[in-house]
């Protein structure tokens, strides 16, 4: 049964694709942001074909609870952990999902690396990962965040497994030297001969005693997808990206157009003035203010805002005005 959904990341690539598109940013906040969209969106790859898997043999079960996308927090840790798979005997399938393209290689010492184009790079270990995870899980029952179900008084302690999943299309490269927890690490599509496997393995006689209902099981895990604390990514501060899209450094000053013969008679009324009498031009030439602040405009300045008629929209603008007026 299907208990949580992954909530998917459209937001964040949109915040993302938006933050990649400005002006204002830099080549290297550029190439980090695209990188950032590369590798969000290879690792819902990864987590939608280990869904696929999970929800195929186990989404109509009773007996098999599925969480997708679980982030919780514990005791000031933080796990988020990619799928949950719970059954009936109280054991957690921690799945932590890797799209690893073109595979993953474990050396003797247990440090990993992936390809790209052929070439090795070092990742961190997806073993290590989890295992953080399953710690913050156990922190989770024993502080009574989420309290195990009981059976007649007892409480039921959870048992954890770790899975490891990578495409199955990735190959696998593992050390001859035999490391703890180098068995967790299976392809997408052995999820149910891994697990199958494990459980007909087991021939404690606990494990049976500690088995619970259907419906015990599916309201455990209700309880376990109630503390989920989805996180909202402060994207612009995370790149050095102002919040506001801020103007070029340089700005240059738009192209005059044409002037019009419409445009030009103001022009000409104001060449006339200075053929009039000394009363007449200080009378015309005091009709000439800031359309903005009212102050009191000279011819020359006037003429520039007529002669750019595309930026002033055939108003006049004082000097100090005329810098708020933006350029075309």
């Amino acid at each position: 049964m299907i208990i949580k959904e992954a909530e998917g990341r459209n937001a964040d690539l949109e915040v993302l694709r938006s933050l990649a598109g400005r002006p204002d940013v830099t080549d290297d906040q550029r190439k980090r942001i695209q990188q950032e969209i590369r590798n969000i969106q290879a690792g819902l790859k990864g987590e939608e074909e280990a869904a696929y898997e999970l929800n195929f043999h186990y989404g109509n079960s009773k007996n098999w609870m599925i969480i997708h996308d679980l982030r919780i927090e514990c005791e000031g840790r933080v796990a988020q952990i990619d799928h949950l798979l719970v059954n009936r005997f109280l054991e957690l399938w921690v799945c932590e999902s890797k799209h690893f393209a073109e595979g993953i290689a474990i050396n003797e010492h247990g440090e990993c690396s992936a390809f790209y184009g052929g070439k090795a790079y070092g990742v961190p270990s997806p073993i290590e990962q989890n295992r953080k995870h399953i710690t913050v899980l156990e922190s989770v029952f024993k502080t009574g965040l989420v309290k195990p179900p009981t059976r007649l008084g007892f409480t039921i302690k959870p048992t954890f497994v770790s899975l490891i999943l990578v495409s199955k299309r990735a190959r696998i490269s593992r050390p001859s030297a035999k490391l703890d927890g180098l068995d967790a690490i299976i392809k997408n599509d052995q999820i149910k001969s891994r697990i199958d496997k494990s459980i007909d393995a087991d021939n404690n006689p606990l494990t049976l005693a500690k088995v619970v209902g259907s419906e015990t099981v599916e309201e455990f895990a209700r309880r376990l997808a109630a503390i989920h604390k989805p996180v909202v990514f402060d994207w612009h501060a995370r790149f050095g990206v102002s919040r506001e899209v801020r103007p070029p450094a340089t700005v240059s000053l738009p192209a005059q157009q044409p002037v019009s013969a419409a445009e030009l008679q103001p022009v000409a009324e104001s060449v006339q003035t200075a053929e009039q009498p000394p009363k007449a031009q200080e009378r015309r030439e005091s009709k000439l203010k800031c359309v903005k602040c009212s102050a009191a405009v000279s011819y020359a300045v006037a003429k520039f805002c007529w002669v750019n008629k595309g930026r002033f929209q055939g108003s006049v603008y004082c000097m100090e005005c005329q810098k708020g007026v933006p350029a075309n």
